[in-house]
């Protein structure tokens, strides 16, 4: 519990998963915890339309932290989209604009984004340094997030972009593939042509067909690594800039699927193809991206900055999942 005088963290999007995780992880650190979101709830919560309320509570913060945006596990409706969007820059531009105007503006702004910036990669890593940007809907997205959150002069203030893998912890993405894998489901996940709508092809919201053959690359991070990663974002002034949030080993498709398996203890998994995956994803209003799309990235800063990951391996990862649930 935060006394008189403790120092404040405002928290935009702390009702989601990693938001919920980190606020009481502040919290035990000390921080007096002020959240933003859609609605009032308690005093210690600011509504996006109050500006007076988001200017004071800006205003003389230890830390902004903002997580704020609607989740992309969804279909990729027009409507969708535009909410994806708008929901990331449009809260990113609002506590811009109360930081320019703060008497003593906070040391330290901490923006989410997101791994998925990268290409489709089959053939190197993704760094910091030498990684390039993709393109379609979802990494237009992540380009004029990151725009919104670095193009405002901003100088009394240090801000960092978590660049997020896939998070893992309990009730994360990582549920279906532990339920698929419980049913015998959970075989490598192959790639294949499918019809999209004109509209939605032009919109770059289609996962265009790529032969990976079950090999496509599956970055990830523990939640327990955000959390540390985001204290040490708090306190090092050396960590600024884009931070690409993934652990140091990331794998193929397939051992993903195979140490999911071992995990649920079910030693045979039937692979799935591209037209189960997209209904499948019809059915749970998703998308086939999250499971098709390449992503190889690597921590290429936070090595540099010495940071020693909690779950540098996937199989102890998942496995401080599964074993507290049996």
């Amino acid at each position: 519990m935060a006394g008189e005088g403790a120092p404040r963290a405002v928290v935009a999007g702390a009702g989601g998963f990693v938001g919920t995780a980190l606020r009481a992880d502040l919290e035990s650190q000390g921080f007096d915890v002020v959240t933003i979101g859609r609605s009032v709830s308690n005093p210690s919560h600011v509504s996006w339309g109050d500006t007076a309320a988001l200017d004071a509570a800006v205003d003389g913060a230890a830390v902004v932290i903002n997580l704020a945006g609607k989740n992309v596990s969804c279909r990729y409706t027009a409507r969708n989209r535009r909410e994806i969007l708008i929901s990331r820059t449009a809260t990113t531009s609002a506590l811009a604009r109360s930081i320019s105007r703060a008497t003593t503006p906070p040391p330290v702004w901490i923006n989410a984004s997101t791994a998925t910036i990268y290409r489709h990669a089959t053939d190197r890593p993704m760094t910091e340094s030498t990684g390039e940007i993709g393109e379609g809907f979802s990494v237009g997205v992540a380009t004029a997030w990151e725009a919104a959150f670095f193009s405002p002069d901003l100088r009394g203030t240090r801000r960092v972009a978590l660049r997020m893998a896939i998070v893992l912890g309990h009730g994360s993405a990582l549920a279906p593939l532990l339920g698929l894998s419980r049913v015998g489901f959970g075989g490598r996940q192959y790639d294949g042509r499918w019809w999209a709508p004109r509209e939605k092809r032009a919109a770059g919201a289609f996962h265009e067909y790529r032969p990976t053959h079950g090999r496509q690359m599956f970055s990830w991070v523990h939640l327990d690594d955000v959390l540390a990663i985001v204290r040490r974002a708090i306190d090092d002034p050396a960590v600024e800039g884009a931070v690409n949030v993934s652990a140091p080993k990331p794998v193929d498709n397939a051992t993903l699927m195979a140490t999911v398996r071992r995990a649920v203890g079910m030693p045979v998994g039937v692979p799935l193809r591209r037209w189960m995956i997209e209904l499948g994803a019809l059915g749970m209003r998703t998308e086939s991206e999250l499971l098709l799309k390449s992503r190889w990235v690597v921590p290429e800063r936070l090595t540099q900055l010495g940071y020693e990951f909690r779950h540098p391996e996937l199989a102890g990862a998942i496995d401080a999942i599964v074993r507290p649930a049996r």
